[in-house]
């Protein structure tokens, strides 16, 4: 198969836990046959392989995603990079044009397009296998998965078929409707949409054309932030008469909001969390190493993270949007392909971050100009390349770095290398950072 996953999200739907370079789908709460956890990109990652070891594997997100993608997968998975948000359509032909041009899918291949985040089992998997092979020997230009509905639904749209066989041909889409209509359209068969969708490469890749004026993918790519917002449903769905539908009637959770994800969680605490026998329906997802004790809450969620602490009747949970908009502070956490980095403490002139480098995997050598640096090396042995002079370190070494001297830090060992790294200046944000050649 030849699948392209979304990853998309700003990650404040479940704050604290999640920022804008840390979305749902990168959290870790679930867990895995060896009894570790991992987020909902490794589980849907792994339930892909399980199924179809061979798969081609594209994730279509943003820059920001990319290293905690290549984090959590591993540098081999393929990743499609929006330059910058222009919905699902532009994402989708940028994605099937690097399938094309990079990957060298041959354009007579089918293509399934999914959600990265899904709450789902081994059927789901099995399912996109028979999608696949609808759009690919089937007379559909497009071949939808449509979600058996579980209740009256407002926050889906839906997919009208022609009847209730197992696949059938659309007839009509709807917008998120009010309960009463849902349950109108549930009678007559109608089926969640959850943006999940094949096509012959040829058949997009010839959309895309009619839309965008581009040669290949690096034209594409190139052009992107000039690119119409608009979403495939707009570009490409409603516009398209030929369009079939499979039933799909097993397990699918859409685990957007602290209330969904609760239902999914195994346990109720992860973390450092106590909670005394009066508790009733609580969950505490604790990322901080401080504890917490919860005694007497009913029906909460309770998630501490370096972004902040969230304490919420579940239902209410839904609605916090709004209020985390209103909250201004750097990313306090982020995941990165070389290891993560925690802010520790931020101040007007300086900030302190515990860093920790994975084993064989080093920083980009590169300069502040508006910044010193400080590490103190705790944990792990490496090598420091500071100005093209090489040292090893150990812990208990200390490492000064004047503003505009390169750097890097190496781990070599079999074990993870932990640094407090202490910026000191005025105006210390990302953006300050050269890369160099090493």
């Amino acid at each position: 198969m030849n699948i392209i996953l979304l990853s998309g999200g700003s990650g404040q739907r479940l704050w604290p836990l999640s920022n804008d370079v840390r979305s749902k789908q990168f959290i870790k709460i679930f867990k895995d046959k060896d009894g570790e956890y991992e987020s909902m990109v490794q589980r849907v990652y792994r339930q892909i392989r399980e199924i179809d070891s061979d798969a081609n594997v594209t994730i279509a997100t943003s820059k920001t995603q990319v290293s905690a993608i290549h984090n959590q997968l591993g540098e081999d998975v393929g990743i499609s990079i929006e330059p910058c948000r222009r919905d699902t359509f532009p994402a989708i032909a940028l994605a099937s044009a690097y399938l094309k041009d990079v990957q060298n899918v041959s354009p007579d291949e089918a293509v399934v397009v999914c959600p990265v985040d899904p709450y789902v089992e081994k059927d789901y998997f099995m399912a996109l296998e028979k999608l696949s092979e609808l759009a690919q020997n089937g007379d559909a230009n497009l071949t939808l998965m449509g979600i058996d509905p579980t209740y009256p639904s407002e926050k889906y749209g839906y997919i009208i078929p022609e009847d209730k066989a197992e696949v059938s041909k659309v007839v009509s889409f709807k917008e998120k409707p009010d309960v009463a209509t849902a349950k109108d359209y549930i009678s007559k068969g109608a089926l969640w949409n959850g943006g999940i969708f094949a096509y012959k490469l040829s058949y997009l890749l010839n959309k895309a054309h009619e839309l965008i004026d581009f040669s290949d993918y690096n034209d594409l790519f190139e052009k992107y932030e000039t690119l119409e917002k608009i979403s495939f449903d707009y570009a490409v769905v409603e516009k398209e008469s030929n369009i079939s539908v499979i039933r799909f009637g097993g397990l699918w959770k859409d685990l957007g909001t602290w209330n969904t994800l609760t239902e999914a969680m195994e346990e109720n605490v992860i973390g450092d969390a106590l909670l005394n026998d009066k508790c009733e329906d609580v969950h505490v997802i604790n990322d901080l190493n401080i504890p917490i004790i919860a005694m007497g809450i009913k029906n909460a969620v309770i998630a501490a993270s370096p972004e902040g602490i969230l304490v919420s009747d579940k239902e209410q949970s839904s609605y916090i949007k709004p209020f985390v908009e209103k909250i201004e502070q750097p990313i306090m956490f982020a995941e990165k392909s070389w290891g993560s980095y925690r802010v520790l403490d931020a101040e007007k002139d300086s900030l302190t971050i515990k860093v920790t480098l994975n084993p064989g995997h080093s920083m980009n050598y590169h300069s502040h100009e508006r910044r010193d640096e400080v590490w103190s090396i705790v944990r792990g042995v490496g090598r420091t390349i500071i100005d093209g002079e090489e040292k090893t370190v150990r812990p208990g070494d200390v490492v000064n770095m004047k503003a505009g001297s390169k750097h890097t830090v190496i781990n070599d060992s079999d074990e993870e290398l932990q640094i407090i790294e202490v910026q000191l200046g005025r105006d210390i944000t990302v953006e300050d950072k050269v890369k160099h050649e090493l």
